[in-house]
């Protein structure tokens, strides 16, 4: 057989890998005229860095030159309570606190505690406390367990096959359909360490792709390789919104959205308030203007949700990143979000105060939110929520006042 060139063994595997490479929008009925759109952003989003603590004696200590300044500095974070802030990149979430649509919050997690992508997103998705506790998703469950009467229009509840497959938050027995971008997104460490687990035993395949990915590393360290990477990645994100806002319009099929990006795992050269965390928020940023643009009117019904598998290591590493760590922040965003608000039991940054003594020790549990969107938007029942949508978490219970009476 030929030996593949470089570019082409890289392709490959970018091809083979497009169910969990592309970032995916999956749609189905809800319950009523309500909008819900979750957001997952894959690989741990550095919550110090997008709601930086800036009032927190210690955070600076522990961020170093990844620290974003307090407002009214340059780069400096843009104010939120006098306590914590926005980064500086995030200049649409900042106007949507002030119009009392963006609802902060920070030092949220799963029950998961250990530090493993796959395993973190699959307690996330599936809204079960316990590893590989089933095959199907929370929000799927929560479909279903919706009244018949109440589904959206005629059809809309019928499977239809736009991508390459669902993700594991909606799989379930409610129907839902799928698309995908036409875009391959550009690569990612997230990605690349994905790609060279599944080839790490086959001597000539891992070779080959060391070969290709230091390649790859040569153009993307380049000027215009860094710009063109950037270019795509935006431009992926911002088609699917669009196509988000297509479905869930007033003149949409579908009432909920379920869109995931990757790229969010900065062990190395992270940034503070530029770099390469900063272009991924000002990407998502315009993203999220362009969602609330193209919803127009159905805006004032819709709640967004973006949260992360986990948060980062507080303390900077010895690469100018972060590492895999547990307490985290979340957004809830749109028209029907009882917002402007920072909602957080804050536990410090003091060596006392974090969780295994490196990262942000967790006070919200991420499911007490989900309850509390799903029962008080979704008009999901409670005790469905207990019983089938999040089983075994009786001790995180809903979240009031998250939305719009």
């Amino acid at each position: 057989m030929p030996t593949p060139s470089r570019r082409e063994f890289l392709q490959a595997a970018l091809v083979t890998g497009g169910a969990w490479l592309t970032p995916r929008v999956t749609f189905a009925a809800a319950g009523s005229d309500a909008r819900f759109v979750l957001i997952l952003l894959r690989g741990g989003l550095d919550g110090l860095a997008a709601v930086p603590p800036y009032a927190d004696p210690d955070y600076e200590r522990l961020r170093r030159e990844l620290a974003i300044a307090g407002p009214g500095k340059d780069g400096g974070a843009l104010d939120l309570d006098g306590f914590f802030g926005l980064h500086p990149r995030l200049p649409f979430l900042h106007a949507a606190f002030s119009d009392g649509d963006l609802t902060v919050l920070h030092a949220v997690a799963t029950p998961y505690r250990d530090r493993s992508h796959f395993d973190a997103q699959d307690v996330l998705e599936s809204g079960f406390a316990k590893l590989h506790a089933g095959g199907s998703g929370w929000l799927n469950r929560a479909l279903a367990s919706l009244p018949p009467g109440s589904a959206a229009p005629a059809g809309a509840e019928r499977a239809v096959a736009l991508g390459h497959n669902v993700p594991l938050v909606l799989r379930g027995p409610a129907q839902v359909a799928s698309w995908s971008p036409s875009r391959l997104p550009p690569l990612d460490d997230d990605t690349l360490q994905r790609i060279a687990d599944l080839y790490a035993d086959d001597a000539l395949l891992s070779r080959r792709l060391a070969d290709a990915l230091a390649t790859a590393a040569q153009a993307a360290d380049s000027m215009d390789g860094a710009r063109e990477s950037r270019g795509r990645r935006s431009a992926q994100l911002i088609e699917a919104v669009s196509a988000a806002a297509s479905f869930l319009g007033e003149d949409g099929s579908a009432s909920v959205a379920v869109l995931d990006t990757t790229g969010w795992d900065t062990h190395a050269n992270e940034g503070g308030a530029d770099g390469q965390l900063a272009l991924r928020l000002s990407a998502l940023d315009s993203a999220l203007r362009e969602l609330k643009r193209g919803l127009g009117p159905s805006w004032a019904r819709t709640v967004v949700l973006i949260a992360t598998e986990f948060g980062r290591t507080a303390e900077a590493n010895g690469s100018r990143g972060t590492d895999h760590g547990t307490g985290a922040a979340a957004f809830l965003l749109g028209g029907a979000v009882r917002g402007g608000r920072v909602v957080a039991d804050w536990p410090g940054l003091s060596p006392r105060a974090l969780h295994d003594g490196r990262d942000v020790a967790p006070t919200i549990d991420l499911r007490s939110v989900l309850k509390g969107v799903l029962r008080d938007h979704l008009e999901v029942p409670e005790r469905l929520l207990e019983a089938d949508v999040f089983p075994d978490s009786r001790g995180a219970p809903a979240l009031s006042e998250l939305v719009r009476a």
